[in-house]
């Protein structure tokens, strides 16, 4: 087995995993129009839990009619999605794997259309909006309560009959929670605007709420310190998310993880990182707990973030390509590169064709890996794929980490 940490087992909540190769979340959209998940998305996360005790983060999904917004990505509120979900959950447990759901709002990054067509409200923390959209609407106090509300709803749907081992708030990337925490969207002046305290309080509310249905070691939290997609913008995060990392460490001493991205990608792309942005503070207030680090990472760059650091890391557009990710990390086997043009294909049913597995290897070592010989445990120490030595489809439906 490799000694590398990136290579070795680590707990996350209640779960126990094989390594902290993690699958981002990446948005696909591939539901249908009532926002159920389209049968072949449960082969599509099955094919990328194949290394035994995989953690799988969702693609982001919708809380309620209300905090969606776009066609075909996947909600978590009806029974039809639920039990879509549910035949994703069973085919990764089946394979030994983990995997939490995204819970996601998006506010102003909507489409504004698309609401309006269900009669419900284009809405965010303040009537600012993102360059070349409309103006929305700024959340009333008692609206913001009820998106408490609904993001709890979500995550014990996802827990408690979904079958998910655990949930992940999405507050970043722009989206409606991460629109409270920036100084740039949020001019409230209410006690949801304004000072560091009020602008986390939404977030922190989510929080204390999801964790009250399904407990801390089945939550996490997403954050991006510099990030500007969607139109945001921080001076300084530091005193912001100082703030929220410190409420999370001191209220939550057993959340499953923090999850940050690298200043290097911000959104779909991958950016230069300009003089002084770091997530270091993040790392030293957040301590030696379960930290996820995302974005635009490399093997070497990889195992030296677990190493170095502690960090588990996740990938998400290697993993697209790669549905073996860890094993190829583990054994420092070239990636394949992904087909960008079926990242984002709404409804599609027809995906690439790619190999699942290791059919560069020699046949003979991949009968023996797949037989879980003596070779396969010499070999290295991750549990390995099903093998084959021929091609199979590859569900390639990846996104924004």
């Amino acid at each position: 087995m490799s000694s590398a940490k990136l290579f070795q087992p680590t707990q996350v909540g209640d779960i126990e995993l094989s390594h902290r190769v993690v699958f981002a979340p990446t948005t696909r959209l591939r539901a249908d129009a009532n926002h159920a998940p389209l049968p072949h998305v449960a082969e599509y996360y099955e094919q990328r839990a194949s290394t035994s005790g995989s953690l799988l983060i969702s693609e982001a999904t919708f809380i309620a009619p209300r905090a969606a917004g776009y066609e075909h990505a996947p909600g978590i509120w009806s029974d039809a999605q639920i039990s879509a979900w549910k035949t994703v959950t069973d085919r990764v447990h089946a394979k030994g794997s983990y995997i939490y759901l995204q819970l996601w709002a998006l506010g102003r990054a909507a489409e504004a259309d698309a609401l309006a067509q269900e009669g419900l409200p284009f809405v965010s923390a303040s009537d600012v909006p993102i360059e070349g959209k409309p103006a929305p609407r700024p959340l009333t106090v008692e609206e913001i309560q009820e998106y408490v509300q609904l993001y709890a709803t979500a995550a014990s749907n996802a827990v408690h009959k979904a079958g998910f081992d655990g949930v992940e708030i999405h507050s970043a990337n722009g989206y409606l929670l991460d629109q409270f925490l920036h100084d740039r969207s949020n001019i409230r002046t209410d006690a949801y605007g304004g000072s560091v305290e009020n602008r986390t309080r939404f977030p922190l509310e989510v929080a204390d709420a999801v964790v009250k249905a399904v407990g801390q070691k089945k939550t996490g939290l997403r954050i991006s310190p510099w990030g500007t997609f969607n139109d945001m913008y921080f001076a300084d995060p530091k005193p912001t998310y100082s703030h929220l990392v410190t409420q999370l460490r001191d209220r939550y001493p057993e959340l499953a993880y923090l999850h940050v991205v690298e200043p290097r990608v911000d959104g779909v792309d991958t950016v230069e990182i300009k003089d002084g942005y770091s997530n270091k503070f993040i790392r030293e207030i957040w301590g030696h707990r379960r930290l996820i680090s995302a974005g635009g990472y490399t093997r070497e760059t990889a195992i030296a973030a677990a190493e170095e650091k502690g960090d588990l890391v996740a990938f998400a557009r290697p993993y697209i390509s790669n549905p073996d990710l860890p094993f190829r990390l583990l054994h420092g086997i070239a990636l394949a590169v992904g087909n960008r043009a079926l990242y984002y294909a709404p409804g599609s049913l027809d995906p690439e064709v790619s190999p699942t597995t290791h059919s560069h290897l020699p046949s003979r070592l991949i009968d023996l890996l797949a037989l879980g010989s003596p070779l396969r445990r010499a070999y290295g120490g991750l549990p390995t794929p099903g093998c084959a030595t021929t091609a199979k489809r590859v569900v390639n439906t990846t996104s924004a980490i």
